[in-house]
C-alpha cells in the first residue's frame, strides 16, 4: 500500500539528492498500528483537521491504525526537529509531495504495520508490505516485473516473500521520486540488498539506492534513498510513548 512520499517541500531533484562522500542517516521506524484506546485518543489529539476527517472516515478500524502511524510520523517528526508535533504544518512540493519544513518524511502502511523514513538533505521513500498469496505473487511479477525477476520469483523456495521484498523496493524507489509505480515496473532491483540503481530511467536522474529493511513476521520493507552519498540506515520499531503524559493526565 502506497503511503505519502516527501522530499523537503519547495526542493527539485538536483535540491534533495545527497552530494557524494556526505553520509546521510535515514531513521526507519516500524510502527505496530493496533494500539489501546488510551492511546489512539492521544495520537488523535495531535492530528491536523484534514488528518481527523480521514480518520473518522466510516472504516473504523482503518480510522484506529490511520490515527495511530499518523500521530506517530509527527511524534517521530517533531522530536528530529525539535518542535511541537501536533503544530507541525505539511508542505507540498512537486508532484503533490508532502513534508514537513528541513525534514524529508515518507510513510506507508499495510495491515497492521506502518513504516516511516526520515532524513535531512536527499529524497527518500519507503514502504511496507504484507506478504500476499504465492499463486498471486507469481501471476503479478509475470505481469509487472521484467521477465529475469519474474521467473526468480517462480523458482524461489517462497515466491511471495521474494515478490513482495521486489514489489517494496519499487514502492520505495517510485515514492523517493514522488513518480507513478508504472514507471517503476522494468527496473531492475533484483539482487542483493542494497541495491544502486544508477539509472531510474523515466523517474529522474540517479543513482537511487534501495534497501531491505527487516520487518516482523510475514511483512517485508524497503527505503530508498536518492543520491550518490552514503546513506546509514537506522532501523527502530516504536512503541507508545506514556499515554498519561501525552494528555497531561
Amino acid at each position: 500500500m502506497t503511503g505519502s512520499g516527501a522530499a523537503p517541500a519547495g526542493t527539485g531533484p538536483a535540491a534533495s539528492a545527497a552530494p557524494a562522500g556526505s553520509t546521510d542517516f535515514i531513521d526507519v521506524w516500524l510502527i505496530p498500528t493496533d494500539q489501546p484506546e488510551p492511546v489512539v485518543r492521544a495520537l488523535y489529539e495531535l492530528l491536523d483537521p484534514a488528518e481527523r476527517a480521514r480518520a473518522d472516515g466510516p472504516d473504523r478500524r482503518f480510522g484506529r491504525r490511520f490515527t495511530v502511524a499518523h500521530g506517530a510520523v509527527r511524534l517521530l517528526a517533531g522530536a528530529r526537529l525539535g518542535r511541537d508535533p501536533a503544530r507541525l504544518v505539511w508542505r507540498y512540493g512537486p508532484h503533490g509531495k508532502p513534508g514537513f519544513d528541513g525534514l524529508a518524511v515518507n510513510h506507508s502502511a499495510s495491515g497492521a504495520l506502518a513504516a516511516v523514513a526520515l532524513t535531512e538533505g536527499r529524497a527518500v521513500g519507503v514502504d511496507v508490505e504484507e506478504v500476499r498469496d504465492a499463486r498471486v505473487a507469481v501471476r503479478m511479477a509475470r505481469r509487472y516485473f521484467p521477465a529475469a525477476e519474474a521467473e526468480s520469483v517462480a523458482a524461489d523456495p517462497d515466491p511471495a516473500g521474494r515478490f513482495t521484498v521486489l514489489w517494496c523496493r519499487r514502492e520505495a524507489c517510485v515514492k523517493a521520486y514522488g513518480g507513478r509505480l508504472v514507471q517503476g515496473f522494468g527496473l531492475p532491483l533484483d539482487g542483493p540488498s542494497p541495491v544502486l540503481l544508477a539509472d531510474p530511467g523515466a523517474l529522474g536522474p540517479g543513482p537511487c539506492r534501495v534497501e531491505d529493511v527487516p520487518a516482523p513476521g510475514r511483512f517485508r520493507a524497503a527505503v530508498a534513498a536518492v543520491g550518490a552519498g552514503p546513506a546509514d540506515v537506522r532501523r527502530q520499531i516504536w512503541s507508545p510513548p506514556d499515554w498519561r503524559a501525552m494528555t497531561g493526565t
